[in-house]
C-alpha cells in the first residue's frame, strides 16, 4: 500500500473509532430516560434512550472487521472500555465536588441524573464485553465459512446474537442492582432486542455502502483486509 493510501486508511480507522467511542460513552450517560415508540400500530417499544446510539457501535465494528480485520476491531472494543471507565471517573469527581448556590444544576439534581451512572457503566461494560467480542468472533466465523461472501448474512447473524446477549445482560444486572424493577424485565428485554434487530436490518445497506466504498478506494478484493499496523 502506498504511503498516501496508508495515511488515508489510518484516518478513516480513527474516524470510525472516534464515532464508536462517542456512541458508547453517550449511551451510558443518557440511559436513565425511557421513551415509547409506536411502530405503525404493530408494536409499542418502551426502551431507554441509551439504546439509540448503541447499535451504531455494532455497525462500526462490523465495518472495521470487514475492512481492517479482527485485530483492529478488538482494539476499538478495548479503547471503548477504557473511554467508558474514564468517563465514569469524571462523572464521579463531578458528583463529589459541591455545587455553588447559584448553579443551574444543584447537587441533588446532578445525583438524580448521573447517580446511577456507575451501575450503568458496570452493567453496560459487562454486557458490552460479552456482546462485542461475540459479535466479532461470529462475524469472522461466517466470513471464513462463506469465503468473504454474503456480507449481509454475517452482519445480521452476528448482530442478532450479540444484541440479545447485550440486552439480556445489561437488564439482568440493572434489575439485580435494583435500578429497574424485575416486573419490567421481560417487556424491556423484548422491546430492546426487537428494536436492535430492526436497526440491524436498517443499517445493512449502510454497511454494504461503506464496505463497497472502502474496497473500491483501496482496491481490495472480496474478503481482503487492509494491513494496518
Amino acid at each position: 500500500m502506498k504511503t498516501k493510501d496508508a495515511l488515508f486508511a489510518q484516518r478513516i480507522y480513527l474516524l470510525l473509532a472516534s464515532l464508536f467511542i462517542c456512541s458508547l460513552v453517550v449511551s451510558n450517560l443518557i440511559f436513565q430516560k425511557f421513551f415509547y415508540w409506536d411502530f405503525f400500530g404493530l408494536y409499542t417499544f418502551e426502551i431507554s434512550v441509551g439504546i439509540l446510539p448503541y447499535p451504531i457501535t455494532f455497525l462500526i465494528t462490523d465495518i472495521i472487521s470487514e475492512v481492517y480485520g479482527k485485530k483492529k476491531a478488538n482494539q476499538v472494543v478495548i479503547m471503548g472500555i477504557f473511554a467508558s471507565f474514564f468517563s465514569l471517573l469524571i462523572v464521579y469527581i463531578s458528583n463529589e465536588v459541591p455545587a455553588t448556590t447559584w448553579s443551574p444544576v444543584d447537587d441533588a439534581l446532578f445525583r438524580k441524573v448521573f447517580g446511577a451512572t456507575a451501575v450503568a457503566v458496570f452493567a453496560s461494560m459487562m454486557a458490552y464485553l460479552f456482546a462485542q467480542f461475540i459479535d466479532i468472533q461470529i462475524f469472522h466465523f461466517w466470513k471464513r465459512l462463506t469465503k468473504g461472501k454474503h456480507l449481509w448474512l454475517r452482519n445480521n447473524f452476528s448482530t442478532f446474537t450479540s444484541q440479545f446477549i447485550d440486552t439480556f445482560t445489561v437488564l439482568f444486572l440493572l434489575c439485580s442492582f435494583g435500578k429497574i424493577d424485575w416486573a419490567l424485565f421481560g417487556a424491556l428485554l423484548l422491546s430492546g432486542f426487537l428494536f436492535k434487530v430492526l436497526i440491524a436490518l436498517i443499517d445493512t445497506p449502510f454497511l454494504y455502502l461503506s464496505v463497497f466504498a472502502l474496497r473500491r478506494r483501496f482496491g481490495l478484493k472480496m474478503g481482503e483486509e487492509l494491513p494496518l499496523i
